[in-house]
């Protein structure tokens, strides 16, 4: 029996478990996915559960469980901020206090208590690790490098905000931390909030909508909200902030500083957001390649980790690499707070002894990050037999020959195959799929797929062989955690015709529209064959049908919803929605040739927005 460990992050958002036997993660999974809740807080049981039977285990098998942060250490933190605030904040302090003294406070214990419950035998020893440790040993231990500079970028953990870690064989060194309320997280989850998006949710809204606008803003970020040192480390000036004292993140000066009250959620776009997220998106980005440069020289290291929900900044990261500071950057695929439950149990596994058994063989130990549940052909036919639908069966060749000829001519797929993603980003596994040279792709899978916003960028998906004829890129980016520009031989002579805003985005740019992005910048998804076979296998179909290796990759769900994660989340999304074909895996089925959809009330008013 290998030596397991079971790691888990619960009670703030993303809640998710991950298991790790002899140091390689087997299984992991966010709870939303199951409890279809998107970033679900709660105790991730049906994740657990899952887990555990994709290992063929239960929790006495299991040798010790992992946690990912110090309840403890981190109420310490919401008390010493309460008092700090005082006597503003004291109606959101009376709001929250009830729920820490009852279950935050001691989630350690909560978490033994719930697994108990589970009823899949004796409960192991709960370890308690840091935030930030978890993030970083989720960065380095599957990483392919033998030693490595990481960086540890979010909104806050117990206390640090960012951390400096020297990765070396299997033991990790704290060399430097910023502490709360000094947060580049917080930073841009503030400027998410004033322009009238989900903290927490929105944050990736406002990297699309900055290259609509002018960094016009971004002195007056320098030099009122943020004092950053030459070496990275920085401080922010909370007189503008108002997350101290409670729910918002903004107060009256940041209002005055910026022209006025904070966008209406849903409301008309203007150009001040424009500008407002190319102005802290520079600033973030100038940040992190400060604190870059400051990892390589206090480390030595040719090679950077990074973790954190500042890492799921993609186009930083791009511009990050651009710099060339670091001969190489790998970025774990689950970044934010899912990611430390894995980081949390390998940890505890290294420390129990385990080796990093994929070095060597120049690959990470994610597997593709393909560690979510999959379906098998006859659970699938069972499901579609069940519902009396029709459908074609096909051997994986035949299955991408037809997906790649029904892609060529302009329909949308839904595609599902194998093991489900983990982390926030569909890869190939259950993805919607399009035709990039097709400029219509993307409003009609903005408008009529998603349901979301039109100004939201999709990205490619390209053969890894393929990628540097169509992106400028000085590395592989398999995890799509990576901006580059369109390579040049792609792009198109675009006329100036003077437009603004939302009306750049009728403006062609390359030979790959819907995957061009209004700067001309594309988050690139490079796709291997040991990563991911069925999707590389339909990805060679459509070049050789097209003479194009790029797909639109977008996620299987609509706004506001977790990713697809069984059959039966996939035909309903498949027919609440415009797409045309669904491959299921091996199964592959046509909208036209499906019975009336049904079913009582909008769903729309069930799933709120993002």
């Amino acid at each position: 029996m290998p030596d397991l460990v079971l790691g888990i992050s619960a009670f703030y958002h993303d809640s998710a478990a991950a298991l790790v036997a002899d140091g390689t993660p087997v299984a992991a999974a966010q709870e939303e996915r199951f409890s279809r809740r998107r970033h679900d807080p709660s105790f991730p049981a049906r994740a657990v559960e899952y887990c555990l039977d994709e290992a063929g285990v239960d929790l006495e098998d299991v040798a010790a469980i992992a946690y990912y942060e110090d309840p403890a250490l981190k109420f310490r933190r919401v008390l010493d901020s309460y008092l700090r605030a005082a006597p503003f904040g004291f109606a959101s302090f009376a709001d929250g206090l009830p729920v820490w003294l009852a279950r935050k406070r001691r989630a350690d214990r909560v978490v033994a208590d719930e697994l108990a419950g589970l009823g899949r035998g004796r409960v192991p020893e709960v370890r308690v690790l840091r935030h930030h440790r978890s993030h970083a040993a989720s960065a380095f231990l599957p990483s392919p490098y033998e030693s490595a500079a990481v960086l540890c970028v979010d909104g806050v953990g117990e206390w640090a905000t960012t951390s400096l870690w020297h990765g070396r064989g299997g033991s990790l060194t704290n060399l430097a931390e910023l502490r709360f309320p000094h947060s580049l997280g917080l930073l841009y989850s503030a400027f998410t909030y004033y322009c009238g998006f989900k903290v927490d949710s929105g944050e990736y809204k406002l990297m699309g909508l900055a290259p609509y606008g002018r960094p016009r803003y971004a002195d007056v970020i320098r030099e009122k909200l943020i004092d950053v040192r030459p070496d990275g480390s920085f401080r922010l000036n909370m007189r503008y902030f108002a997350f101290l004292r409670g729910q918002r993140m903004t107060g009256p000066a940041f209002d005055r500083l910026f022209g006025g009250p904070r966008r209406t959620p849903e409301g008309p776009l203007t150009q001040r957001e424009f500008d407002l997220a190319a102005s802290v998106q520079q600033v973030t980005e100038e940040v992190m390649i400060a604190l870059a440069r400051t990892a390589r020289e206090r480390t030595g290291e040719r090679r950077l980790c990074l973790a954190g929900g500042v890492a799921l900044n993609c186009v930083a990261n791009g511009k990050l690499i651009e710099e060339g500071i670091f001969d190489e950057v790998w970025v774990q695929p689950a970044a934010g707070d899912a990611g430390g439950a894995l980081g949390a149990a390998l940890d505890v596994a290294r420390e129990r002894g385990a080796p990093r058994a994929h070095l060597g063989g120049g690959q990470d130990a994610m597997s593709g990050s393909l560690l979510g549940p999959a379906h098998d052909d006859e659970e699938i036919a069972a499901y579609l037999d069940g519902l009396g639908v029709p459908y074609t069966r096909l051997d994986p060749d035949a299955l991408a020959d037809r997906v790649a000829k029904e892609l060529a001519s302009g329909r949308i797929v839904g595609w599902f195959q194998g093991r489900a993603e983990f982390g926030p980003r569909a890869l190939g596994a259950r993805s919607i799929l399009g035709d990039p040279r097709d400029p219509r792709m993307r409003s009609a899978m903005n408008l009529k797929i998603k349901f979301r916003e039109s100004f939201r960028p999709f990205a490619p998906a390209v053969l890894d062989e393929d990628a540097r004829d169509y992106f400028d890129l000085r590395q592989e980016s398999p995890y799509m955690l990576v901006v580059g520009q369109v390579a040049g031989r792609q792009r198109l002579q675009a006329r100036d015709t003077g437009a603004t805003g939302l009306d750049l985005l009728k403006v062609a740019r390359s030979t790959i529209p819907a995957v061009t992005h209004v700067d001309s910048s594309a988050r690139v998804q490079t796709v291997s064959a040991h990563r991911n076979a069925p999707f590389h296998r339909l990805l060679t179909a459509f070049r050789a049908e097209t003479g194009c290796p790029v797909l639109v990759n977008t996620s299987f769900n609509v706004r506001g919803e977790p990713i697809v994660n069984s059959p039966q989340d996939a035909y309903t999304c498949f027919m609440r929605t415009d797409i045309d074909l669904l491959a299921l895996g091996g199964f592959l089925l046509d909208k036209s040739e499906q019975p009336p959809w049904r079913e009582q009330g909008d769903w729309r008013t069930e799933i709120p927005l993002d």
